[in-house]
């Protein structure tokens, strides 16, 4: 009885080790085959059959998308490269300084619920319509949640957590380094996973003004000339885009944060 569930207990760490990767592969299988079921069933130009719609792909994304993919992934990782830099360093002084915190969380709460697609125009006039605008409608976006979710979780670290340090004498930068990081980093990590939705819908809205690059673009040209194959094929590009990068954050939480799928 010992060893079965030994090795029930082995063959479920296995599971979860292996588990990521097979659970995308079986979620796309299913969005597949609801979209053929669909296509089917509407027989419509405007829902063409997947197959028809990743061979387009195949055969343009050379030549048409790939620019235009490389485009929307340089913005979403420059935005939120920026939004990283920016929203950590804050979120770690505001959880760890009381004072901090009393100075700038009004701030944060009085900016942080303002929709933030509608200062697209504000920035557009400030910065033009060029790749900074884009960018830093994806930065507003993602640093308010990096703020607010690295604070909290440094706020959620037990003071006695601190105690074996300060007793070693150790400073501001060890604390930083071995208890502030490792103990924000999960909700970190989750507030980036749930901001990079919301960032590439954005990014999509703001690539239709101003702008001859971008997935955005690319998707609303395709509409425009009522070319279905490449819209959906724009869109699965687009989505794969967020897919990557959402498998991405997945697989760092993994590592950094292991600690969580023993």
């Amino acid at each position: 009885m010992c060893r079965a569930a030994q090795d029930d207990k082995r063959g479920l760490v296995n599971v979860k080790e292996k588990g990521p990767g097979v659970w995308y592969i079986y979620g796309i299988l299913i969005f597949l085959a609801l979209w053929q079921v669909i296509s089917s069933w509407v027989q419509l130009p405007i829902i063409p059959p997947p197959g028809k719609v990743m061979e387009n792909l195949i055969a343009i994304f050379m030549s048409q998308i790939a620019i235009h993919g490389f485009y929307s992934l340089w913005r979403i990782i420059a935005g939120v490269f920026l939004a990283v830099v920016v929203g950590i360093p804050l979120g770690l002084c505001m959880g760890y300084f009381p004072g901090w915190d009393r100075l700038l969380s009004p701030i944060v709460y009085l900016t942080y619920p303002i929709p933030k697609i509608a200062l697209l125009p504000v920035m557009m006039l400030l910065f033009g319509l060029g790749e900074l605008s884009k960018i830093l409608m994806i930065f507003l976006i993602v640093v308010f949640q990096v703020i607010i979710a690295v604070r909290d979780g440094v706020k959620g670290i037990p003071k006695e957590t601190y105690y074996p340090l300060y007793s070693l004498g150790a400073g501001f930068l060890d604390v930083f380094r071995e208890i502030l990081i490792p103990g924000s980093m999960p909700k970190f990590l989750t507030s980036l996973r749930v901001a990079m939705a919301t960032a590439v819908s954005v990014l999509f809205f703001t690539e239709t003004f101003g702008t001859k690059y971008g997935m955005g673009f690319f998707i609303m040209d395709a509409w425009m000339r009522v070319n279905y194959l490449e819209m959906y094929s724009g869109i699965v590009v687009l989505s794969n885009i967020g897919l990557i990068l959402f498998g991405a954050i997945d697989y760092l939480e993994r590592k950094k944060c292991s600690w969580q799928y023993k």
